[in-house]
């Protein structure tokens, strides 16, 4: 099992900032992708970067590429979400997950295995 923690959220200001986190930890061997989705209440999971955790390769979709920047921290075994220029749209429930991906990240949250709990992204005009 892995367990995933994220933290980071709250509430921003729109044109602000944001670094959200996602600690890992158990059997990390399990695990070669990690990514973030985010969700409104009332609309599906939405893909908003992934990396692989070995080589440390970016995957974005072309809607998120530009303000929104995934990194990680091998010896601490987190990932981040960076999220600059803050829009209102970005206001939703932010949720790491991981899983064992063969060949390019998937955007299907039907692919990752654990989740983390989620943490809230409110965003203020």
């Amino acid at each position: 099992q892995v367990q995933l923690v994220e933290s980071g959220g709250g509430l921003v200001r729109a044109g602000g900032s944001l670094r959200l986190s996602c600690a890992a930890s158990g059997n990390i061997a399990s695990i070669n992708a990690r990514v973030w989705f985010r969700q409104v209440l009332g609309k599906d999971r939405e893909f908003v970067a992934g990396i692989a955790w070995k080589f440390g390769t970016t995957y974005y979709p072309d809607s998120k590429k530009g303000r929104f920047t995934i990194s990680r921290d091998i010896a601490k075994n987190t990932i981040y979400l960076q999220i600059n220029s803050v829009e209102p749209e970005d206001a939703a429930v932010y949720s790491c997950a991981a899983g064992w991906i063969d060949g390019s990240l998937s955007d299907n949250p039907a692919e990752y295995r654990f989740w983390g709990q989620g943490t809230q992204v409110t965003v203020s005009s």
